[in-house]
């Protein structure tokens, strides 16, 4: 991962010896998701293939928290 100030853009580069991979971005928005996939590169280099992708892109946390129905006070 390499961040350049001077022009603002993160740069993500990923590869496997056969295949290389980039993502750019200027979007400071964007930096959440390249971290996240960052996370998914590594975790699926240490543990494999097979690995349970759920722990690192968090999917079971969110569906487990109850959504919010209003922003009023309670009554």
């Amino acid at each position: 991962m390499k961040y350049r100030h001077c022009d603002g853009k993160l740069v993500l580069k990923v590869t496997d010896n056969k295949e290389c991979l980039k993502f750019k971005t200027d979007q400071a928005q964007d930096a959440k998701k390249m971290e996240k996939l960052n996370n998914l590169f590594f975790t699926l280099m240490s543990r494999g293939p097979d690995a349970d992708l759920s722990e690192v892109t968090g999917k079971e946390q969110t569906e487990a928290q109850p959504g919010k129905k209003g922003r009023g006070r309670k009554q």
